[in-house]
């Protein structure tokens, strides 16, 4: 019942900091409540990405002829074959999961998990009985749920999170999605590629509104294009679900809106998983909302730490894998650095995909930097136009003093594989020359970052 390291939470930041420390060694266990994975790989990044997969062959199949391909018969999509491939799709990684632990002789206890004073946990098995665990580490990744507003209380039928947007029993013909984060975007895409009607309502100017203006607005074009309602600058007042459709009312700039759906996605942000779990019994502070932790997540009480959406930070999959493997590193005595937050890449997996890093063209300009913005359309893509897939560009920001590359944003086909060249360059703190100078291969959409960077230096030779 001795560990050297215990994980509340198997998520991306759990398995991923319980798996490092068994390979540094030491004696460990994992406790999880529901399925290992966590929300990531069992209701969130990888069973949506199976979605939109599927909404991309059907969007394939239904314009074949565009590629000279003819297609007996109606293309229809099977929702709930869908439904069924994602489960399966989260299924196969679960077990995964399940086996890389294994592999590592890591202890998996089931049940719930409560921290107590003197570094030990309780855990409450599904029949109710409890048993106590102690370590010399304990490390809290217990992850975040969907978040709920007042005017938008969830009942899991009419007015639903993420969870239910992924395994509906049929698919809605009308739906109002609320936020347009990537959550909100992705499942806006997602239905309506397969023909339900969707409003997208966001409270901000512009939707994906952490993105660079121009993505975001080149983002709401292809939206329009597809056929989905896009209203910003507008706030759902209220919604009633009495009838037998629901009543949407939303307030915008002309005005109030009612606008009739089968459902409404709430996706308005996530909230931290932390009532329950001990913090109060074992002293451990908060800071708005999430856990206080240093840069290497220590909180305020020797022994205990925490990682992943409990804490301040990016709510990522990437970011809170990244903070595991740094705060075991740091655990096992190894030299570490500090996580940097601010070379953090995003992806938005929606058709066009959204990909960013580092500052906006605005913040830069806001932050005192005198910018060199460079951008390279993917209409004048090789590779983009042979795929069918025109919409979207690369846009670059430098630093035009010493060459600095302060941000990347791209839309498009495929950019979320491409933004890890200006993470890694970021990284490696490159320059703009030096991306020029490195030979990018011919046709690809990654030319397109060399002739974003060649546009910013006024070298561009395809524009």
């Amino acid at each position: 019942m001795n560990f050297d390291v215990i994980v509340l939470g198997s998520g991306p930041g759990g398995y991923v900091a319980a798996i490092r420390a068994a390979q540094l060694g030491m004696k460990t266990a994992v406790v999880e409540k529901a399925e290992l994975g966590g929300v990531c790989l069992n209701w969130g990044c990888i069973p949506t990405k199976a979605l939109l997969k599927s909404a991309q062959v059907f969007n394939y199949l239904s314009h074949a002829q565009d590629y000279g391909i003819q297609v007996e018969g109606q293309v229809r999509p099977d929702f709930t074959a869908m439904v069924k491939r994602s489960r399966d799709v989260a299924e196969g990684m679960s077990k995964g999961i399940q086996f890389l632990l294994k592999k590592n002789n890591i202890t998996v206890i089931e049940g719930f998990g409560q921290i107590r004073p003197g570094r030990k946990v309780v855990v409450k098995a599904s029949d109710g009985k409890e048993t106590q665990y102690s370590a010399t580490h304990i490390i809290l990744a217990t992850g975040a749920r969907s978040r709920e507003l007042p005017a938008l209380k969830q009942d899991g039928q009419r007015v639903i999170g993420y969870r239910e947007a992924m395994t509906l029993s049929k698919q809605p013909a009308t739906m109002v999605v609320v936020g347009s984060g990537a959550i909100g975007s992705e499942f806006a895409y997602f239905y309506n590629s397969i023909g339900t009607q969707v409003t997208l309502v966001e409270f901000m100017p512009n939707i994906v509104p952490l993105e660079d203006e121009e993505v975001s607005k080149q983002l709401e074009r292809s939206f329009k294009k597809a056929g989905i309602k896009v209203m910003t600058s507008s706030t759902v007042e209220s919604v009633d679900t009495s009838g037998p459709v629901c009543k949407v009312k939303v307030s915008t700039k002309k005005g109030t809106e009612e606008i009739e759906a089968e459902v409404v996605l709430s996706a308005v942000g996530i909230t931290p998983n932390l009532e329950g779990i001990g913090l109060e019994e074992t002293g451990i502070a908060l800071e708005k909302g999430k856990v206080k932790v240093d840069a290497f997540y220590h909180t305020n009480v020797e022994g205990y730490y925490a990682i992943g959406d409990i804490v301040h930070g990016q709510a990522l999959a990437h970011v809170a894998s990244h903070e595991g493997i740094t705060c075991v590193e740091k655990i096992a005595g190894m030299h570490v650095e500090p996580m940097d937050y601010q070379n953090i890449p995003g992806c938005t997996y929606t058709h066009p995909e959204v990909a960013s890093v580092g500052l906006t063209e605005k913040a830069a300009r806001e932050a005192g930097y005198e910018v060199l913005v460079g951008k390279f359309p993917y209409s004048a893509s090789g590779k983009a136009s042979a795929a069918g897939s025109k919409d979207g560009f690369v846009k670059v920001i430098f630093d035009a003093k010493y060459g600095e590359w302060l941000g990347a944003h791209m839309i498009g086909d495929n950019v979320t594989e491409m933004i890890a060249e200006a993470v890694v360059a970021r990284k490696l703190e490159t320059t703009g020359h030096e991306i020029l100078k490195a030979v990018h291969p011919h046709p690809t959409m990654s030319e397109a970052v060399m002739e974003a960077v060649a546009a910013a230096y006024g070298e561009v030779i395809h524009l």
